[in-house]
């Protein structure tokens, strides 16, 4: 909400601005995303990994509910000692296949590394290729329909120095 109210201001800023000859565009980073061609690669390659990533997860359920069911099935004709192996056995694969998905589905996983790895390329050329485009045709700000953020501004356009030494001053 805060972002949305702080773009909102900086919309009015630049409208008002922007009879004094400032020019200002604007672009869809997720359409351009989307419809990059190195992205639909990128994302194949990601889709691989993934992939292989749940075939060895649902390996390793498959043999947690062979255990299972052994356990379920059996438990009346194993002797103590043999029971006790197969519930340990239960128990080691069951924290084996949960270290695996928090690995790699949990909140630092490998699957947010991946995704990182190969879409941080191509956003920072997107960034690029907008830098320059803006350059290009002299744009003073382009701004992101889709986050609602600056993508691009002059420096020259930058009033922070003047509001610090402005406050600064009183």
């Amino acid at each position: 909400m805060l972002k949305k109210i702080i773009c909102l201001f900086f919309l009015l800023f630049c409208f008002s601005s922007a009879a004094d000859g400032m020019r200002i565009a604007h672009v869809d980073s997720k359409l351009v995303f989307d419809g990059y061609k190195g992205t639909r690669k990128a994302q194949e390659e990601y889709d691989r990994q993934v992939a292989k990533w749940e075939q060895q997860a649902n390996l390793l359920q498959k043999e947690l509910g062979f255990v299972k069911e052994r356990l379920e099935k059996q438990t009346l004709m194993l002797s103590e000692e043999q029971k006790r192996e197969l519930e340990a056995e239960y128990a080691r694969r069951d924290t084996e296949l949960k270290t695996f998905i928090e690995k790699i589905y949990g909140r630092n996983g490998e699957l947010l590394k991946e995704n990182e790895k190969v879409s941080a390329p191509i956003i920072a050329l997107i960034k690029k290729a907008i830098t320059e485009i803006a350059l290009s045709e002299g744009y003073d700000y382009v701004l992101d329909r889709a986050t609602g953020s600056v993508l691009f501004w002059k420096n020259e356009n930058d009033l922070t120095q003047k509001v610090l030494d402005y406050l600064n001053a009183r």
